[in-house]
Order: structure tokens, then C-alpha cells, then sequence
């Protein structure tokens, strides 16, 4: 039969342009979030550090106890405004050290629902303070590794918080994305550091002027004029008699060659010391040597050097950041023909940043001494740069961490597999099978049964309890033209709104209300409980059930004004929606968020799916994408409304008109108008029928819309 007018479809229509509106209007009223005081920024510091100068944006200096630069303290709202769960952005103030090592996080501000009224903040700030003592070059990442496995991985795991996978997730990229900005602006090369070692297969036979002609071997020489003129005009500059008398000769002649490469060290040692420095690096295998020679009368080291230790004389020093070095106390025995008679091993330990392939600098300091007792000493730098090709080196990159969406679809493939079957399943059976699976005599305890699993796996195993905030906070994230990538970081709710979405056009919002939403779920199994135990259920009139049951949609739109509005509000208004408290902590809250939610548990039991029917803003917002559908799929009869009232008596949520139409945006999908509609006992047409063996019209099932004017629900 044709469905006759009715106010609902323009009542919903009315309210996706007064949203549509606010939405627009909003847009003129953005809000910039302030910065931190200098007061506020300090309250975060820890001794020994102190606060120096605002550098950029929400970007201090640091202060160490001797007055110098330290380190970088920044919020990272204003490096990386990566919008939460919420929409807003979660706002934290890190601090890192000039080695890029973390030296504390702590959050300064954030809207995550799951915390601010769920789980608490204690698990949040928990979470942060793992990165204290790593570097913004390890390659961290939240979670444990697939499988269970991290045997030689370069990845660090960080714990993340269960119930709040998607938050963290984000977090940790707006610390990251934050750390490497202040990285790439203040603390050049630390975050583009790639770990290198010597290439131990590499077969190239080389000889000492190969070395020499290639840069293999550097060197840089200093005559004693040159350094005559270093000290002149300083009382030192008449204490080197043999400088004066031979001002060409060499001061120091300096070389300096990486022997970690065995194609280079063969070039240059004889058998013994060649045999040595590989027994060595077998025992220390991240030491990169380095060989250093003097061909002129300085020498390399003072006269109380101790061997094994760090020279006292030569220093260096790689992108501005010093080079830690030491004697090898190896014996030094070179090939003929290599020049100089002074010459020693020293080592650096590659894991402390140090890469062969860059450039760095060596210096050797020239000493004097100015009288004879008690003499003052004066010094000056003597430098030479040094790089080694390439091609002798293994560059290893580092893992790179799988991206953060890729992270969570690995964790959660087991549960996203059968997501994907039960729901799947589902369509197909309401899609194919409607009729025939409501038309079982147990279909009763089938739906029941499917309604356990739907509250066990989906709501309390897998977290799946679709929420309002997810609608909220992507609203959020295009007002602010921020991405939605948050929303891959949970892909087990994605794919439930995935399904959800399907279903708008296919059924409207009763897929989702009827059977995949585990706290509907329970509201219908509390109502079982009460009819049960025989309490007296609750009848709303038609007329009072029409008022009631717009209230939602006036929670729905409170909530997205205060997302333009005060969205600090939305963390009270979230809280209409029991899910935090009956799904996510399984009822471990707070006695007054516990009260509430068993209170619409127990009003259940009297009043079916009250909360469902008046109240969810979630449900709401499901009957406004329930006017996607694009078909009438509840197969009803001309008959169906005059005489027969039956199926309207018998709907629970009062979604049947007295005329026989669907009420779709009220309509939860339970199938039990269904079941009477094909039941020769019951449905009472079919029943007239099989008396007078007249013939009945159906209005089929699937039947499309009409693009009439006035062909409303």
C-alpha cells in the first residue's frame, strides 16, 4: 500500500538544515587555543633545569646549571595539532635534551572521552612518562610486536592503555611529530642519523696512495711559522725557540685514516697489527678505529698520557656534538712507505652517534708552556676534517615502524576477521533470509543468542561500542580541516561504522540499534528479565511517545554546538551515553556513573529500550542516516492498519502507525512485525484468508521510495 504522509521525514529534514546552518554559522566563531605563560611552562621543569628564552611558538630554551643551552621544552599543540578522538587536539608539553634524548612529557590539556570520564587520568599520564630516557631517534612505537616477537628488532615498544588504543596512538604521534620538528629546526642532523657499520665483505685491494689520492687517508699540515702566528701577541709567542729558528718545517703533520673497513686496514698494517685490530673489533664490534699519525716533531699526546685512556691532546667533533674518544692500546705497526713515526689506534663507539660517512672534524692541540715554575700554559686548535667513502659501509637503516593504522590492523586481525564473518553473515541473512529466519520457532532464542555475542565480543572484548564523541569529534576534525586518520587508529569500530553506514541505505538506522549495539543489547535482555519476573511494562501513548521521542535529537544538537561552543562541555554531555560505564570499564566507575547507567538498565525492565527510544544521542544521529534508505523493506499488506491492528500492538518500540505504516526512523529491526506479517496463525488478513479463500495484496518487500512530494514516513 502507498505510505501516506507524515510529519517525521520533515521534522528530520528540518533538522539536518538547522545543523547544517550552525554549522556554518560556527564557522565565523573560531577559537585560538593561548599559549602557555612563561609562569604556566616553568610549573613543568624539573631541577637542575630552568627556563631561557621563548624561541618560537610555544618553544623554550632550557637551562642547565652552568648557564648554558640544555635542551628544548615546547607544547605541541602549536608543532603538530593532530586532532584527537575528540576532534580537539591533545595538547602536551615535552622536553628534550640537545642529544634529542626525552627528558619528560606530560600532558597539558586534552578532550579524550575515554579518559576524562572513563578510565581516568592516571593510565594517560602513565603512558607519557615511558618516554622519558629514549631518544626521538629510536624508533618507538605503542604496542607489543605482532606475533609476540621482537627478537632483533630496532623497534621499542611502548605499553599502551587497553580500552584506549586509538588515544595513545595519537598522542605518540603528536609527541613524535612534535620532537622532530624542534629536531629539524634547533638540533640539525640529530633526527636524520642512520646507524653505520663497516662493510666486512667488501673486496678491494687498495695500496697507501690509492688512500691518498681518493681521501681515504687525509691530512693537513701545519709549519711552525704557522703556528707561530697562532700564538703571536700572547706571551707565549716567543716560547718555541725551534719554531723561530726553522719556520718552514713541519709543526704537525697529521693523517688521519678510518681503519674500520678491512679493504682499508689491509692497505696500511702490517700482518701483526692487522691481526690485532680484527681480533679487537670482534670483541668490540660497534668501536669504529681510527688511525691517527704525526709526521712532524709535536706528537699526539702530552708526556702523563696513560694508554687505554682518552688522549689528552686530541679531540673531535661531529655536527657541532663531541666525539667520545679513546686510545685502543693496540700495537701500531705500518707498511713501508707510509709517512710518520707517531701513530695510534683511537676508538669511538658508533651507537653514540658517531657516522664514519659524514663529515667530522679532528683537533690536535698545540701546547706551550710561559715560564719556569709553575708555568702558565697556553693552547691552540690545530683541525682537520675527515670523511670516509661510503661504499666501505653498511648503512643500516632502521626498521621502520609500520604506520600507526597498519599497527592496530595487525593487532586486531584475529577480532577483525570475526567482525567481518558475524556481521557479514548478518547482512546476508537479512538481505536473503529475513522472512524464513524470522518465521523459526526459535527465532526468539536465535536473536537472543546473537545479541550475547553482540554484547561478549563486540561491546566488551572488542571495545566496539559505537559513541556519539566518534560523530562529534569527526565534525571537530573538518570544521578545524584537520585529517581523520585518528579514526583508522581504532579499526575495529571503523569497521562496525562501516557496516553501520551500509545498512543506512539498506535498512535505516535498525541494523546497528536492534542488533549490534551491546548496550541495546542489554537494555532488551534487562526488559526479558522484567517480563520474566512479571513487572507491568510500561505502554507510552502515541501522542507522548512522539514528544518523548524527539528529546534525542535536541541532546544531539546541543552536543555539536558545544563542539564549536565549549567543547570542554561535551565532556559532561558525553556522559548521557552510558557506554563508558556499562561496556568500556564493565561497570568499574564511579558509584553515580554506575547508578546511572544500571538505573537505565533497570528502567528497561519496565519501559523497553527507553534510553534507546528518548534519550541516545547516538540513535539519533542513526535515524538521521536512516533517511539514506532507499527502500520500504518490512513487507506489509493493504490490510495492515485497517482492520489489522496486531503488528502495531505488538511493536515494542511503537514504531507501527495505527494506519500500518513504518515509523523506519524508530524502527530498531527486530523482525517480530516480520514474523507476524508471514504467520498463517497469527497474522490475522492470513488468517481471514484461509476462511473465506479470498486473495491478498502485499505490498512486497524492497519495494523503492517514491520521489513524490509528500511521500514521507
Amino acid at each position: 500500500m502507498e505510505e501516506r504522509g507524515n510529519p517525521g521525514r520533515t521534522i528530520l529534514s528540518l533538522t539536518w538544515a538547522v545543523l547544517a546552518f550552525v554549522f556554518v554559522f560556527l564557522n565565523f566563531q573560531k577559537a585560538t587555543a593561548e599559549e602557555l605563560t612563561r609562569d604556566q611552562a616553568f610549573s613543568y621543569l624539573r631541577p637542575p633545569y630552568d627556563l631561557g628564552e621563548k624561541i618560537a611558538p610555544g618553544t623554550w630554551e632550557l637551562i642547565n646549571l652552568d648557564s648554558r643551552v640544555a635542551g628544548y621544552g615546547f607544547e605541541t599543540l602549536p608543532l603538530a595539532p593532530l586532532p584527537g578522538f575528540s576532534g580537539a587536539p591533545i595538547n602536551l608539553f615535552v622536553q628534550v635534551t640537545l642529544e634529542g634524548k626525552f627528558i619528560n612529557a606530560e600532558i597539558i590539556e586534552h578532550n579524550e572521552p575515554i579518559f576524562v570520564s572513563g578510565l581516568g587520568e592516571a593510565p594517560f599520564n602513565n603512558f607519557v612518562t615511558q618516554y622519558r630516557g629514549h631518544s626521538i631517534t629510536d624508533t618507538l612505537v605503542v604496542g607489543v610486536p605482532y606475533g609476540g616477537k621482537s627478537e632483533g628488532s630496532s623497534l621499542v615498544y611502548l605499553d599502551g592503555v587497553t580500552k584506549a588504543t586509538a588515544s595513545v596512538r595519537i598522542a605518540h604521534e603528536t609527541i613524535l611529530a612534535a620532537a622532530f620538528a624542534v629536531a629539524r629546526e634547533r638540533m640539525a642532523g640529530i633526527a636524520k642519523r642512520q646507524p653505520t657499520r663497516p662493510n666486512l665483505e667488501l673486496d678491494e685491494t687498495l695500496t697507501w696512495e690509492d688512500l691518498v689520492s681518493s681521501g681515504l687517508a687525509s691530512r693537513k699540515t701545519f709549519t711552525n711559522a704557522e703556528v707561530d702566528q697562532l700564538f703571536a701577541d700572547t706571551i707565549w709567542e716567543d716560547d718555541d725557540l725551534e719554531a723561530k729558528d726553522y719556520p718552514d718545517e713541519a709543526f704537525l703533520d697529521l693523517w688521519v685514516v678510518d681503519v674500520g673497513p678491512p679493504a682499508i686496514a689491509k692497505a696500511i698494517f702490517e700482518k701483526d697489527t692487522l691481526e690485532e685490530l680484527e681480533r679487537f673489533l670482534e670483541i668490540s664490534p660497534n668501536d669504529e678505529p681510527i688511525l691517527v699519525i704525526d709526521a712532524g716533531r709535536h706528537g699526539l699526546v702530552g708526556e702523563d698520557f696513560i694508554r687505554n685512556t682518552s688522549p689528552d691532546l686530541i679531540s673531535a667533533n661531529q655536527d657541532g656534538f663531541p666525539i667520545a674518544l679513546r686510545d685502543s692500546d693496540l700495537f701500531v705497526e705500518l707498511r713501508n712507505g707510509i709517512p710518520g713515526e707517531v701513530a695510534m689506534i683511537l676508538r669511538t663507539d658508533r651507537r653514540l652517534g658517531f657516522d664514519p660517512t659524514l663529515p667530522w672534524d679532528i683537533t690536535v692541540k698545540a701546547v706551550r708552556e710561559h715560564g719556569m715554575f709553575q708555568p702558565e700554559i697556553g693552547t691552540q686548535d690545530l683541525t682537520l676534517t675527515h670523511q670516509t667513502d661510503k661504499r666501505f659501509f653498511v648503512i643500516d637503516t632502521p626498521e621502520a615502524p609500520p604506520p600507526p593504522w597498519l599497527q592496530a590492523l595487525e593487532q586486531r586481525a584475529p577480532d577483525l576477521a570475526a567482525l567481518s564473518v558475524g556481521a557479514g553473515a548478518l547482512f546476508l541473512l537479512m538481505m536473503g533470509r529475513m522472512s524464513w529466519f524470522a518465521s523459526l520457532s526459535n527465532y526468539t532464542f536465535m536473536r537472543l543468542g546473537i545479541l550475547a555475542v553482540v554484547t561478549g565480543f563486540v561491546g566488551w572484548w572488542g571495545q566496539g561500542q559505537l559513541s556519539i564523541a566518534t560523530v562529534l569529534g569527526v565534525i571537530r576534525g573538518i570544521y578545524d580541516g584537520q585529517s581523520l586518520v585518528f579514526l583508522l587508529y581504532d579499526p575495529f569500530s571503523l569497521l562496525l561504522w562501516a557496516f553501520v553506514i551500509i545498512s543506512f541505505v539498506l535498512w535505516g538506522r535498525g541494523m546497528f540499534c536492534g542488533w549490534l549495539c551491546p548496550f541495546g543489547a542489554m537494555q532488551e535482555f534487562a526488559n526479558k528479565l522484567g517480563v520474566w519476573l512479571g513487572f507491568k511494562q510500561i505502554r507510552v501513548p502515541d501522542s507522548l511517545d512522539r514528544i518523548l521521542s524527539k528529546i534525542k535529537y535536541v541532546i544531539l544538537f546541543v552536543m555539536i554546538v558545544a563542539v564549536f561552543w565549549s567543547p570542554a562541555l561535551n565532556d559532561t554531555l558525553i556522559e548521557i551515553e552510558p557506554f563508558k560505564t556499562a561496556v568500556t570499564t564493565y561497570f568499574v566507575r564511579e558509584w553515580y556513573y554506575v547508578a546511572y547507567a544500571v538505573g537505565l538498565l533497570l528502567l528497561s525492565m519496565v519501559l523497553f529500550k527507553g534510553f534507546c527510544r528518548y534519550i541516545c544521542p547516538l540513535g539519533a544521529f542513526m535515524a538521521l542516516g536512516g533517511l539514506l534508505r532507499i527502500q520500504r523493506w518490512i513487507p506489509r499488506r493493504i490490510e495492515c492498519g485497517s482492520p489489522c491492528q496486531l503488528c502495531k500492538v505488538s511493536c515494542s518500540y511503537n514504531a507501527i502507525e495505527k494506519t500500518g505504516e513504518i515509523r523506519y526512523d524508530e524502527c530498531f529491526q527486530c523482525l517480530d512485525c516480520v514474523t507476524i506479517h508471514d504467520s498463517e496463525q497469527q497474522c490475522v488478513p492470513l488468517v481471514l484468508q484461509a476462511k473465506s479463500g479470498r486473495k491478498l495484496t502485499s505490498s512486497g518487500q524492497g519495494q523503492p521510495i517514491p520521489q513524490l512530494a509528500g511521500a514521507g514516513e
